[in-house]
């Protein structure tokens, strides 16, 4: 039940189109114009797209070729990486002057527990207007936020009134938002997931409150406890500052498909190279070593050995990566190769205790 909730007030802020608006921010005569980050060259994919660009379909993870053909007068522009991360920590440094429960999870989107902050305000949706005003005066971005009762609502309304805008649920409203809201705005059902749902019935959040935990474990395997319990608006995750990091991957995407394993290995070094970079500037090291291989019909596989020990030594993970491309015929002609390591050498933290308190539905937001 909500009422078994824990109280807490959660902001999601997400920064509007982030990579291609630093871009258009740092060059103004790419404002207002359709720009994608990324994807020049036979065989790039799009990192990003600016809002004029989106207007004609063109989005992340989109190849080049496909958003030219989609908008001929887009701009393409090289990512700059180190200039993200430079406006992404300016953007958690305002985050840090209203609390130190800042969890990111990625340069350009963070949750923020406001329950007791550094300002004292009790309003969340008042914070969340400060944030937002504070990133387009003080770095001269736009960003949106969604504000509720736990992450997985605030993370859905985060979305509701982009680009720069904010939504805020509050706790006697959360049943009949999560009820009325299309399956596809659910964080956490994918494409593939929706498809699957629509030929169940499953349109809105109220088809599936409907569903039974035991149809939707069935049906949808580990995730039907998840679904269950989100559509109730229950989702007791904690905002972490210290999100522990489960993996280290690097990958290469090929101007020309490769159909021999010796061609690989000079890109392999390559990518085991920047893991290890990776590794040691984190301070972590793995036992295993997965290598992915997507193929020129755009099949993936993956193949994965886990060693006795921790490694995060260019030499092991790039002779374990050797091994692994060795082990088995490819299928056909590769277009990406990529490393990654897992089970690192980072002590879990004991999972804290959740405690249920009852929900003020005059909680003030």
């Amino acid at each position: 039940m909500l009422t078994d909730l824990p109280i807490r007030k959660i902001i999601h802020i997400d920064m509007d189109a982030f990579y291609a608006s630093v871009e258009q921010m740092d060059n103004p005569d790419l404002k207002g114009k359709p720009i994608a980050v990324g994807g020049g060259g036979k065989r790039g994919v799009i990192s990003a797209a600016s809002y004029e660009a989106r207007k004609f379909g063109v989005k992340s993870a989109m190849s080049g070729n496909l958003a030219a053909k989609l908008c001929p007068d887009l701009i393409f522009v090289k990512t700059n990486f180190d200039r993200y991360i430079e406006i992404s920590k300016k953007i958690r440094k305002i985050f840090f002057d209203y609390t130190d429960l800042v969890e990111p999870l990625s340069l350009d989107e963070a949750y923020l527990d406001v329950t007791k902050n550094k300002k004292g305000n009790p309003s969340a949706s008042k914070i969340a207007e400060e944030i937002r005003a504070r990133i387009l005066n003080e770095i001269g971005l736009t960003a949106s936020a969604g504000i509720s009762i736990n992450k997985f609502i605030a993370k859905v309304a985060s979305d509701y009134n982009k680009p720069n805008g904010q939504k805020t649920v509050n706790p006697e409203e959360v049943i009949a938002f999560l009820e009325q809201l299309d399956i596809r705005k659910f964080y956490g059902v994918g494409k593939v997931t929706a498809e699957k749902m629509y030929q169940k019935g499953i349109f809105t959040g109220l088809d599936l409150k409907q569903k039974s935990i035991d149809y939707l474990d069935k049906h949808f395997g580990k995730s039907g406890h998840y679904y269950y319990h989100v559509v109730r608006g229950i989702h007791n995750s904690e905002v972490k500052p210290n999100r522990i990091r489960k993996s280290l991957a690097a990958e290469r995407t090929f101007s020309e498909n490769l159909s021999s394993e010796v061609f690989m290995l000079e890109k392999l070094e390559q990518i085991a190279n920047e893991v290890s970079r990776r590794l040691n500037k984190s301070k972590v090291a793995g036992k295993t070593v997965t290598l992915k291989i997507k193929y020129s019909d755009f099949t993936l596989q993956t193949r994965s050995k886990t060693l006795p020990y921790f490694i995060s030594d260019r030499n092991i993970l790039l002779e374990t990566a050797k091994d692994l491309l060795f082990q088995e015929t490819l299928n056909n002609s590769v277009r990406l190769l990529g490393i990654s390591i897992s089970n690192l050498n980072i002590e879990l933290s004991k999972k804290s205790e959740q405690k249920s308190v009852s929900v003020q539905l005059k909680f003030e937001f």
